[in-house]
C-alpha cells in the first residue's frame, strides 16, 4: 500500500507541530518551508487537519498553528484512515468493471492486507512519532521567521 502525497504531508506537518511549543507556534508558510513543500499544498493539508480537530489555526499577529491535544494523542492509524479514506485498494467496480469481480479472491486478500496495515499503525500516536531520534531532528530543521 502506498500513501498519497497528501497524507505524507499531513503526517510531516503534525510531527513538526508536535515538537513546536504552544508559545512558539508556526505558520502554515513556515511549516511548508521547513518541510520543503509548496505553500498551497500545505495550506490544503492544514485545512483538512483543522476539520479533523488535529490542528488549531489562529489568524493575526500572534497567530499560527498548534497541534491540539486530540492531535497529540491521535492514533496514527486513525489519522491515516481519515486522510486516505476507506476505499478499496483496487477499483473492481471501475469503468470498465473488472470481469473477475464476481469470483475474485484477490480483492478480499488486498482488503485484509489494507486492514492489517492500519491495525499496525493504530497503537502509535503522533506523540510516539516524535520521540528520539525523530523529535530532535524535527527541532533542528531550520525555520525562517520574518525579521
Amino acid at each position: 500500500m502506498r500513501l498519497t502525497k497528501f497524507t505524507d504531508l499531513a503526517l510531516r506537518a503534525v510531527m513538526r507541530l508536535a515538537v513546536s511549543g504552544q508559545d512558539d507556534s508556526e505558520t502554515t508558510r513556515e511549516v511548508a518551508e521547513t518541510m520543503d513543500v509548496p505553500y498551497a499544498h500545505m495550506a490544503k493539508v492544514v485545512t483538512r487537519l483543522q476539520h479533523l480537530g488535529v490542528v488549531e489555526a489562529r489568524r493575526g499577529r500572534n497567530g499560527g498553528l498548534t497541534l491540539t491535544e486530540t492531535g497529540r494523542r491521535a492514533s496514527v492509524g486513525w489519522l491515516v484512515r481519515s486522510l486516505e479514506g476507506d476505499e478499496e485498494v483496487v477499483a473492481c467496480e471501475g469503468d470498465p468493471p473488472c470481469p473477475l469481480r464476481a469470483a475474485c479472491r484477490l480483492r478480499g486478500a488486498l482488503r485484509s492486507a489494507q486492514e492489517a496495515f492500519y491495525r499496525t499503525l493504530d497503537p502509535l500516536t503522533v506523540a510516539d512519532l516524535v520521540e528520539s531520534p525523530t523529535g530532535p531532528v524535527l527541532v533542528s530543521l531550520s525555520r525562517t521567521r520574518p525579521g
